[in-house]
């Protein structure tokens, strides 16, 4: 239970608690063969615009430069349109779509699912917040999704469908678990026009917020626990991950991490994405 886990690792040291939640993750293993399938030829274009126009119309970005959405503002209208959006998604038949339409598919599809389960239990000061069952434990696992047939958890889309099909450690800066400390939520909606530029982006800002890289007092280097918890997918060890971030990060930030071999801490805010933290 991901909420009572966090607090108990309040009594313990931070990078215990960080193993520890990594622990919970679930394996990066795909669902099945049926999942891999996918066309040739580009499939059917997806209408994405009720997203885009969602977006535009409650995501704005403040001073650190944290896209936030303004949930209590949300019209029913316009929750009407997300969920009929949601439908329509639920509705394609992913063998159809092309590696990089699929790809787009699955992370507008996770993304604007959070965002709706968010504003069903809003308001909430975390996702972490929102129960299953009796015990607050997020809402990763719960079965909300259904796709060509099969039910699908927010946990079965990031990773057993795109992280073992896709092996695209980029996504991670792509899908957004409604907290702050989260890579931005996009402005709009991911289309496979333009999706590896658009992923190269993402990473480099991340990388180069201090939501990504950071440094204690001591100057030691401090991490997201997005590289803790997803490790394998950036590197071997910390020194490859510092490597790999490096390659991305500003002339400054790359200066400051070379010759890093470790990391001081790993950190992350849980609270909600929302204009009014």
């Amino acid at each position: 239970m991901i909420r009572k886990m966090i607090l108990g690792c309040l009594m313990i040291l931070p990078m215990a608690c960080t193993t520890i939640e990594r622990s919970t993750l679930p394996d990066p293993i795909s669902l099945g063969p049926q999942w891999e399938r996918s066309s040739a030829q580009l499939g059917a274009r997806i209408n994405h615009a009720p997203w885009d126009e969602f977006l535009a119309r409650y995501l704005s970005t403040d001073a650190k430069g944290i896209n936030r959405l303004d949930y209590a503002s949300v019209t029913q209208a316009d929750r009407a349109s997300l969920n009929t959006y949601l439908a329509t998604l639920q509705n394609v038949q992913t063998s159809t779509l092309t590696r990089a339409q699929q790809l787009a598919f699955w992370i507008n599809l996770y993304n604007a699912k959070t965002v709706d389960i968010v504003l069903e239990a809003y308001p909430v000061a975390s996702i972490l917040d929102i129960k299953d069952g009796v015990l607050p434990t997020g809402p990763w696992n719960r079965k909300v999704l259904s796709v060509d047939g099969e039910s699908l958890s927010l946990n079965d889309v990031e990773h057993r469908i795109i992280r073992p099909v896709f092996s695209e450690a980029r996504i991670h800066y792509a899908l957004n678990c409604a907290a702050a400390a989260c890579p931005n939520l996009s402005p709009r909606a991911w289309r496979a026009e333009g999706l590896d530029a658009a992923l190269s982006a993402a990473e480099k800002a991340y990388v180069n917020d201090p939501r990504g890289v950071s440094f204690a007092d001591d100057g030691t280097v401090r991490l997201s626990k997005i590289y803790a918890w997803f490790r394998e997918d950036f590197g071997n060890n910390e020194a490859e991950i510092i490597a790999r971030l490096a390659t991305v990060a500003n002339p400054d930030l790359r200066a400051k991490l070379q010759g890093r071999k470790g990391v001081s801490q790993y950190i992350y805010d849980w609270s909600l994405n929302d204009t009014t933290n």
